[in-house]
């Protein structure tokens, strides 16, 4: 019932206290609600290891979950129009990351641009949180991704672009005069060179086990594998073994040391302390031999095969095309209604391969929660970032109903303060004054007036109380005028009433 979920709400919500220096400020299982830009701007450096993000798409759409469904009143309009307050965007953008200016300047449609200054600005600050082993995956469709890719390029740089995955999310459609459209991208970005990767597996095909696995025995399926590795040795390992001269087909002795085969023995005990107790190769082709893990099709005479089991086979590696995971249907009971749901399996696959278990993931734009309830099964933390008040809800809905959880969920709807600046001076100290007259030449950074004719005044580029701190790189000098135009908004707000 409606009031039973208000008050699962109400329990799984907590009272909000501010942390002090050097404590995290956000809980480690939490859903903010508000514009994900502000509350961004408020979590410290480097404190997120993995981002996805399932934002809008510029797909000139409005969308709105049905009545009745869990995620009923939500609603989004993906609808963008260029405006002033997008164009003084571009010029505080300048500054810092001049190459976003070419780019989002290329396009072609006012939506388009207004778009892209809406992603960049957001991106700006999911560059900031993300820790150097960081990763990010950004979920869009063909009508963006090419855009959004080159804005991912300019701020996480070309070199660590390491993915452009398709998600075959269907297979059944057909559009009118073109090729059915059955896919969406996700874009793939790790923050540096040292990044986290676990290397994901999916089942292999029944064709390909009928095929390969043609031979069994008390141990299962298995295949014949080659017990030679490429090119001549001098050592033990070209040596002839039980008459067989490994070097007269240039090739020489290889046992399974490492990788799923040594594994598989070592799990299972089929050869004790291997392949530590074995010195030298021969030593160990025979206790393989004698655990009945070599085939011989002709003993003494024929080449010999090692057996590799199916079940020491962790899978066919997963690789940038995804269809093994299809779109979530009408009656699936994990459908929450959200128009836009994505399945927890595509989300537990991604969270699986670029984090481990503790590591924090956030989710900026995380609507109906998967993010949220997909890493809260895999033993992460997390923080989802809605505009919705909705979200919350989900999520603590969610984790109860699909992974009989009841988590202590903090829903917060302030913005957090940062935490990680050290020891801030006091703001109005001569060095800072000093430091942003030299930045700008002496000018207001609104109106851009000299302080020759106006007084300049100290000023919280992101007020305070929006989550804005005395950091240097939080403070301007703005003239009387422009410092009480804008008060507690924006500097987007002040330059669109400058330049009315």
């Amino acid at each position: 019932s409606k009031q039973a979920s208000k008050q699962a709400s109400k329990q799984a919500s907590k009272q909000v206290i501010l942390p002090k220096h050097g404590e995290p400020n956000w809980a480690n299982k939490t859903i903010f609600t508000g514009d994900n830009l502000k509350i961004m701007r408020g979590l410290n450096c480097a404190s997120v290891d993995l981002i996805y993000l399932d934002p809008p798409f510029n797909s000139k759409a409005n969308y709105a979950a049905p009545i009745g469904s869990q995620a009923a009143g939500a609603e989004f309009k993906d609808t963008w129009t260029f405006t002033d307050l997008n164009e003084e965007w571009l010029e505080l953008m300048k500054a810092k990351h001049p190459a976003l200016i070419h780019i989002i300047k290329a396009t072609i449609l006012d939506s388009d641009r207004s778009y892209l200054i809406y992603m960049a600005a957001r991106m700006i600050e999911m560059l900031r949180i993300l820790k150097n082993s960081g990763s990010i995956y950004l979920h869009c469709d063909d009508r963006m991704s090419h855009y959004l890719k080159l804005i991912m390029d300019a701020l996480f740089g070309r070199k660590n672009f390491k993915n452009e995955i398709i998600w075959k999310r269907t297979t059944g459609r057909s559009d009118a005069k073109r090729f059915g459209r059955v896919h969406d991208v996700v874009l793939y970005y790790t923050k540096g060179d040292e990044f986290t990767w676990n290397t994901q597996y999916a089942e292999h095909n029944p064709e390909y086990i009928k095929r390969s696995y043609n031979n069994s025995d008390h141990r299962g399926k298995w295949r014949k594998v080659d017990l030679m590795g490429p090119g001549l040795s001098g050592g033990e390992s070209g040596q002839p073994w039980k008459g067989i001269d490994p070097n007269k087909a240039g090739r020489h002795w290889a046992t399974p040391v490492k990788g799923n085969m040594n594994d598989y023995i070592r799990k299972n005990e089929i050869i004790k302390n291997w392949p530590n107790a074995y010195d030298g190769v021969h030593a160990k082709l025979d206790a393989l031999d004698k655990a009945g893990l070599i085939y011989w099709p002709e003993r003494g005479r024929g080449i010999p095969s090692l057996k590799y089991y199916l079940s020491a086979s962790k899978g066919v590696a997963v690789n940038d095309i995804f269809s093994d995971i299809g779109k979530l249907e009408a009656q699936d009971p994990e459908r929450t209604g959200y128009p836009t749901q994505k399945p927890i399996k595509l989300l537990q696959r991604i969270i699986n391969a670029s984090s481990n278990e503790g590591d924090v993931v956030l989710d900026p734009f995380c609507g109906c929660a998967t993010t949220c309830v997909a890493a809260e099964s895999l033993n992460r933390k997390w923080i989802g970032i809605d505009i919705s008040d909705l979200a919350a809800e989900l999520v603590v809905k969610r984790i109860r109903k699909e992974l009989g959880l009841f988590g202590n969920t903090i829903h917060r709807t302030d913005n957090p303060q940062r935490t990680d600046l050290g020891r801030i001076p006091k703001y109005n100290n001569p060095e800072n004054i000093t430091k942003m007259y030299g930045e700008q030449s002496g000018n207001c950074n609104g109106c851009g007036r000299h302080f020759e004719k106006v007084n300049l005044t100290i000023d919280h580029i992101v007020a305070k109380s929006n989550g804005g701190t005395d950091h240097i790189g939080n403070l301007q000098l703005l003239c009387g005028r422009c410092n009480s135009t804008k008060g507690v908004r924006s500097m987007e707000y002040l330059m669109s009433i400058v330049n009315a």
